[in-house]
């Protein structure tokens, strides 16, 4: 949902970050990988109840995922610099309620019921994606992606706003991820009507 309104706000100094990485001989791939180890570190720390930690370890990892398409844009973009990119994203997605469910047993349920939640948006996003890159269909509202990127209500930006308030405020995880969860159940029915009213026939 707010995704596309901060592209224009963040793109420019992502770019220019993106340049100076890329001239120094970084690649796409190496960030989004290093970006992926962090996200399983945030995990890790949260998991152990350190929960600062994981705030600024999920933080980073947020800002190389959007400085490993930024240099892909100064370089080369590849098909499996999209596949690496999607996949480090989920990886991300699961670790942090993973963190959460094993820092307190009472947690365990809400975090389950958030990464089954995560499951379902994923499917229909990529699902959306696949079938609309068949067909030939483009977006730009995200951005230049490797693959179609679908709205909703549930996107980077919201999952990165939930994810600071459960490590802000570990006591109320299970309150925010049960309501994020409901935000995800939204998305995937939104997604679903806009598949049908886009792919049937």
């Amino acid at each position: 949902m707010l995704d596309a309104r901060l592209r224009p706000l963040i793109d420019p100094p992502l770019n220019a970050m993106g340049r100076g990485i890329a001239r120094a001989g970084i690649t796409a791939n190496g960030v989004t990988l290093l970006g992926l180890l962090l996200g399983l570190a945030a995990g890790a720390a949260i998991a152990h109840q350190a929960y600062g930690w994981g705030l600024g370890l999920l933080l980073a990892n947020r800002l190389l995922d959007g400085l490993d398409g930024a240099v892909a844009r100064a370089s080369k973009m590849t098909d499996f610099g999209g596949y690496l990119d999607i996949l480090a994203d989920f990886v991300f997605y699961v670790a942090v309620p993973v963190g959460f469910g094993l820092a307190a047993a009472e947690n365990q349920l809400p975090a389950l019921v958030l990464v089954a939640s995560f499951t379902l948006t994923g499917v229909s996003f990529l699902a959306f994606a696949t079938i609309a890159g068949q067909r030939g269909e483009e977006t730009s509202a995200h951005g230049k992606k490797s693959f179609f990127y679908s709205t909703g209500l549930a996107e980077g930006a919201e999952t990165i706003i939930a994810f600071i308030l459960m490590c802000l405020m570990p006591q109320h995880f299970a309150a925010i991820a049960y309501v994020y969860s409901g935000l995800c159940v939204l998305t995937v029915v939104q997604r679903s009507l806009l598949a049908r009213a886009s792919f049937y026939g």
